[in-house]
């Protein structure tokens, strides 16, 4: 089968900017690997997929025995410092990222990062982002990570009552936002604070629904589930702690009221791993890891350590674990992602990167892997961190697969992520629209 875009002929085909000849394609549909597969590329996008070889006279890629997946997606992050972190996405083939809010994030710094993202001669990955915070004083996140960067109106808005949302949404509607970020949670690690008012998440997706905006939730619990379907929450963007019981029939007739919105989930399991990391150094002496992420296991000083252990001990206490393993934190999560995936949500990879022990880039991978310790099939995990992430970004036009007319974002990996869903961090070349992008190096 060849397909070509309107205007590309098979005379034209010494004009690609970029060939990848005899690769095995993973498109990122979820559909089967297709094999001995060549892509030609012009100006940044997908031209040409044919079943022969391309013949190209500028620069081609001999894709023999390599498997090309579409450019990954982390669909929640953080960052204080993009200059230092893009590269880094970049260097682990995730070309796209989903800000979710943070104490630096004004509309000045959103803007510098989109501007970075949005040119190719430095590595960066293409930005997504939501609107700052819309929180309350004195509670999460700004009283739980307490930081002078958060400003009331600039980082972050402080929610007093509905009147005041009205407004809020309508100003930040003017901005080139996903949607709307609003924090329900009552924090991360006791003491709580107060969760948000049913009545604020009411009328902020009520407004929000009026400038064409969805609305995306931060929850970590049953309650700030129930309380956000309710209110009529479009998306969320954290798992970790939510508890799915398929035998609890009010709980199901909850999820089934949700899954009529289409909504978006995202994962966010390596926020548990992070916790774990200060107490598990070996962790650290992965080959694939980045020399300047394994600087941190020299932090891990005896007082760090042990104040990661009194926090996961109350991880354990809240997860009703006897034992602080990975796998004893994970799996039964994974087993609900499973549960949801098969009910028809649309799952999504995120990270949470941001903390000392959750690495850009490099935690996408390690967020797969704990996905697939439960068994979860590496093509519906690649995905969910390439098509399901675009649809939630409502780029699914342009991203998020390998299909001629979008936009050229790719990965070629010298092994198979089908036979083992590590093998994504075998990478041999990262493409950010047509171009090779720089990685890393040592």
């Amino acid at each position: 089968m060849i397909l070509f875009l309107a205007g590309c002929t098979s005379e034209q085909s010494d004009q690609f900017d970029l060939v990848i000849n005899n690769v095995n394609l993973i498109d990122g549909t979820g559909g089967p690997l297709q094999a001995g597969v060549s892509i030609g590329i012009i100006k940044g996008k997908i031209v040409a997929i044919d079943t022969t070889l391309l013949d190209n006279k500028k620069n081609r890629i001999d894709g023999t025995g390599k498997f090309l997946i579409p450019g990954l997606f982390d669909c929640h992050v953080h960052t204080s410092d993009f200059e230092r972190d893009f590269p880094r996405f970049i260097h682990y083939g995730v070309t796209s990222i989903f800000i979710t809010g943070g104490s630096l994030c004004t509309n000045d710094f959103y803007a510098a990062m989109c501007k970075q993202g949005n040119q190719d001669t430095i590595p960066a990955p293409i930005v997504f982002h939501t609107s700052q915070h819309f929180s309350m004083e004195g509670r999460h996140p700004s009283k739980t990570y307490s930081s002078s960067n958060w400003r009331d109106g600039e980082s972050i808005f402080y929610l007093k009552d509905t009147i005041q949302i009205q407004r809020l949404v309508k100003e930040v509607s003017k901005y080139p936002i996903v949607g709307i970020k609003l924090t329900i949670e009552d924090g991360p690690a006791p003491p709580f604070v107060e969760r948000i008012p049913q009545s604020f998440i009411d009328k902020t997706v009520k407004e929000a629904s009026k400038y064409g905006l969805e609305v995306f939730a931060h929850i970590s619990d049953n309650i700030e589930l129930e309380m956000a379907i309710n209110g009529g929450v479009q998306n969320l963007v954290h798992f970790t702690g939510v508890k799915i019981d398929p035998k609890d029939s009010i709980q199901m007739k909850l999820l089934k009221k949700f899954l009529e919105r289409k909504p978006f989930w995202v994962t966010t399991l390596m926020i548990d791993k992070s916790f774990l990391y200060p107490i598990h150094p070996e962790w650290f002496e992965s080959e694939s890891m980045l020399g300047a992420y394994k600087e941190s296991v020299k932090e891990l000083d005896p007082s760090l350590v042990q104040r990661a252990k009194i926090y996961v001990g109350i991880l354990m206490d809240e997860y009703g674990l006897t034992e602080n393993s990975l796998e004893a934190f994970v799996l039964p999560q994974v087993t609900d992602i499973q549960f949801l995936d098969g009910m028809g949500f649309n799952m999504v990879l995120g990270t949470d990167t941001g903390n000392d022990f959750n690495f850009p880039g490099y935690s996408l991978h390690e967020e797969m892997q704990l996905l697939n310790l439960g068994r979860m099939k590496p093509l519906n995990i690649i995905k969910m961190g390439t098509l399901n992430a675009a649809k939630m970004m409502n780029a699914q036009d342009s991203l998020g697969s390998i299909e001629v007319g979008k936009i050229a974002n790719m990965v070629l990996l010298d092994k198979s992520p089908l036979e083992d869903i590590s093998n994504t961090l075998l990478i041999n070349s990262v493409i950010k629209r047509g171009v090779i992008q720089e990685r890393i190096k040592g």
